[in-house]
């Protein structure tokens, strides 16, 4: 069973700090019948520079007068009453004077009295200085349900509603914080150093909670991952290796089993409509000069889906809530960054704050946004201090290239491209960069667990996922893999959408055939995911391949900020340079089906002043001088 963090916040308190009088009878059977459901957040630190507002949950709790007791230089400033007579919203003021330890809210009715014992913390030293994922990172994206079953106990709970079905495509599979911490030796010979996880928050909803994007309760890890505690060492261990952790936040809606949506407190607490009312999804009303404000209202008022009520952010209650739950999380769990999902769905002015608040309180912190848009300029857009013509500023540091993206999948799948088609896509998309405010804030992907499995992609074509890898870890921004893809995993069934590409990675249940995790599994291994047969040791092979590219990425800084020269081609191959004051790296992808000579002459204006070089993949030397050739469907890394 779950336990709140700290011991104070497990039960109602009904306990007298020293020195004050004990309680009668009528002050503890009214305390019974006034029972404070949520206090959230559920304890904060001093030295914050975000002011802290309680949320006090509780049944008539608006009759009780409030004060509060028994901490150093911690107050209640102000009040706020609520719509609904169960909350109120109390303003606390902590000093910089303020000692740690435990304070109690005092709730006093006539004669009648409880208190509630609340923690106020000391902060970690040097916890505002933390540093995030940056261009030097490979994140690993991980969907823990179907990585890999270290506790079979916590499958299914008696507090949760949708039990443990492997079978199911979407249900779920078993997938646990254990599993992720039993594999961290993988994750770091792979070659990654920073690991994004999706939602792991509690999500209580019938069935489909695999996925963990409809939250039931934003402070509780669900307990068939794990607990609170599991993963605050889950990110203890993950450090201990290396590894950075991200977390998967949604701050657009929540799910339809939140405790709140029984007793709102606020009428508009969320987005309400007579009936029920979808986004239009159309993200350009954000920018577009020529767009209604009707279709702007629902595009970010409208549900993401039935299940998924859709958060009011102009609330400023509402907003409130969401900075401090996201700060908490960062200072209880040691957190490296945040991927927030559904960005542009939110509404905009709202979240340029929250990001605001985020980054006054940790200034390095990286926040990385979903604004899923294969327009440019759009995608543009949504990045801090971009220049946009209506003088928005996001204060959203790092974005997903989703133009990038489309254009590497749709070039591996052309072996004989028209005009524009190939991976003149690429080369395409990349000269559109000018567009950008920070090309160091991007993150680039060729899929995730939203697309296409990359494998699904290319056919399960090995050399073609060779050059999809290539590239990932060549070009500007910070890359991430998602699980399995390392080892060409598919689809077990593409027509059952995204519950069919989420497969289980091999291995991480009990009485699984191969474990590709391991060398020995990934060698005996003869089978994909979907029984299509393998050629032996092709998973062992593509591992080996990624993690030489990944590894020696690590301290490569010329491919962490070095600038790009790439020059165009129409014959379905790529080449570009990557460089700074004192270091260059040459790759060149050849996705054609034909041998292909490196025009080094065509490079001269950045190859005639290389001398020797190292082929990467290899580690031989080799000379600009040779009859450089390279075959079908592989690439070229040379560092200088």
């Amino acid at each position: 069973m779950f336990k709140q963090i700290c011991l104070t916040l497990s039960v109602l308190a009904l306990v007298s700090c020293a020195g004050q009088p004990a309680f009668d009878a009528a002050s503890v059977a009214d305390a019974t019948s006034a029972q404070i459901s949520h206090v959230e957040p559920l304890s904060w630190w001093t030295g914050m520079k975000l002011p802290l507002q309680l949320m006090i949950h509780g049944e008539g709790i608006s009759e009780y007068e409030l004060h509060l007791e028994g901490a150093k230089g911690v107050s209640i400033s102000q009040i706020h009453q609520a719509d609904n007579p169960n909350f109120i919203f109390a303003d606390i003021e902590i000093r910089p004077d303020a000692e740690p330890g435990t304070c109690y809210l005092v709730f006093t009715k006539g004669e009648k009295q409880f208190k509630y014992a609340y923690q106020i913390e000391e902060r970690r030293e040097h916890s505002a200085e933390r540093k995030s994922f940056s261009t030097a990172d490979m994140i690993y994206l991980i969907m823990p349900d179907r990585f890999a079953n270290g506790d079979p106990s916590n499958d299914n709970t008696s507090d949760t509603d949708d039990k443990a079905d492997r079978d199911a495509f979407f249900g779920r599979h078993g997938g646990d914080i254990q599993g992720i911490m039993d594999h961290l030796d993988y994750i770091s010979e792979l070659g990654a150093t920073a690991i994004w996880c999706t939602p792991m928050l509690e999500d209580n909803a019938p069935e489909g909670s695999y996925h963990g994007y409809a939250a039931s309760d934003y402070y509780r890890i669900d307990p068939r991952f794990g607990d609170n505690a599991l993963y605050r060492t889950f990110v203890d261990k993950a450090h201990e290796k290396g590894l950075k952790v991200l977390m998967d936040i949604v701050t657009n809606h929540c799910g339809t089993e939140h405790w709140w949506m029984n007793d709102l407190p606020f009428e508009d607490w969320i987005h309400q409509f007579p009936e029920y009312t979808g986004t239009n999804v159309c993200f350009s009303t954000n920018m577009d000069i020529n767009a209604s404000k009707k279709d702007l209202y629902y595009q970010e008022s409208g549900w993401f889906v039935p299940s998924m009520p859709d958060m009011n952010l102009d609330n400023p209650y509402t907003l409130q809530y969401f900075k401090q739950w996201a700060i908490w999380w960062i200072e209880y769990a040691d957190l490296d960054g945040f991927r927030v999902d559904t960005y542009p769905y939110n509404e905009k002015e709202p979240m340029s704050e929250w990001c605001a608040a985020v980054t006054r309180e940790y200034p390095h912190f990286n926040i990385m946004g979903e604004c899923w848009t294969s327009s440019i300029p759009q995608l543009a857009y949504w990045q801090k201090d971009n220049p946009n013509k209506d003088g928005f500023n996001s204060n959203l540091p790092s974005i997903m290239d989703f133009p990038l993206q489309d254009a590497i999948r749709t070039a591996l799948t052309e072996n004989q491209p028209d005009w524009g088609q190939g991976m003149t896509r690429v080369y395409d998309v990349l000269s559109h960069d000018f567009c950008y405010q920070d090309l160091s804030k991007m993150l680039i992907f060729i899929g995730n667990h939203d697309t296409d499995r990359i494998g699904d992609v290319v056919k399960k074509d090995p050399d073609r996922l060779k050059l999809a890898m290539t590239l990932m870890a060549t070009l500007r921004g910070f890359p991430q893999i998602f699980a399995g893809d390392e080892q060409m995993m598919v689809s077990k069934n593409r027509s059952e959408g995204h519950g069919g590409l989420r497969v289980d990675f091999p291995g991480g249940w009990e009485g699984d055939e191969f474990d590709q995790f391991t060398q020995a599994g990934r060698l005996a291994a003869d089978q994909n995911t979907d029984g299509m047969k393998m050629q032996a040791g092709q998973a062992e092979d593509l591992f080996q391949y990624v993690s030489t590219l990944f590894q020696w990425r690590k301290n490569k800084e010329v491919i962490h900020n070095g600038k790009t020269l790439h020059f165009l081609s129409r014959d379905n191959t790529y080449g570009f340079f990557r460089y700074n004051d004192t270091d260059t790296v040459f790759v060149y992808i050849n996705n054609s089906l034909e041998d292909k000579k490196v025009p080094w002459s065509y490079y001269s204006e950045m190859s005639e002043n290389l001398g020797e070089g190292r082929n990467v993949l290899t580690g031989k030397k080799m000379s600009l001088s040779d009859e450089t050739v390279v075959e079908p469907k592989q690439a070229l890394v040379v560092e200088f």
